[in-house]
C-alpha cells in the first residue's frame, strides 16, 4: 500500500512508521498552585482529554531532567470539578459549551 510522505516518519531504530490517528478531542491542561502564595505547587500538571466520542482520559504530566516528561495516566473523576482562570479570577466549568 501506498502512503504519502507526510504521515512517513522514522522510528529511533531507523525503521520507517506510518503516523496515524488513534484518537481525536478536546484538551484541557491544569496546573497546579499553593493556594496561599499562588506560586506553583510543584511542577506536575495534568491533561485532561475528551474523545470525540464523549469517553474522558486524565494523564498527570511530571517533568523529567532533561526537558522531558513522563504521562502517568489516571482515573478520570466522575466528579463535577471547576478550574480557577488566573485571567478572569473567578472559577469555571472545565468543559465550557462550546469545548463539549
Amino acid at each position: 500500500m501506498e502512503f504519502p510522505d507526510t504521515v512517513i516518519t522514522k522510528g529511533k531504530k531507523g525503521t520507517l512508521e506510518i503516523r496515524t490517528l488513534d484518537s481525536r478531542g478536546r484538551f484541557v491542561i491544569c496546573k497546579y498552585l499553593d493556594p496561599e502564595t499562588l506560586k506553583p505547587a510543584d511542577a506536575k500538571r495534568k491533561l485532561m482529554l475528551r474523545l470525540e466520542n464523549g469517553t474522558l482520559e486524565e494523564y498527570f504530566i511530571v517533568p523529567l531532567k532533561n526537558s522531558r516528561a513522563l504521562l502517568i495516566s489516571g482515573k478520570p473523576d466522575e466528579k463535577e470539578r471547576q478550574l480557577w482562570n488566573e485571567t478572569t479570577k473567578r472559577a469555571e466549568e472545565i468543559w465550557t459549551n462550546s469545548l463539549s
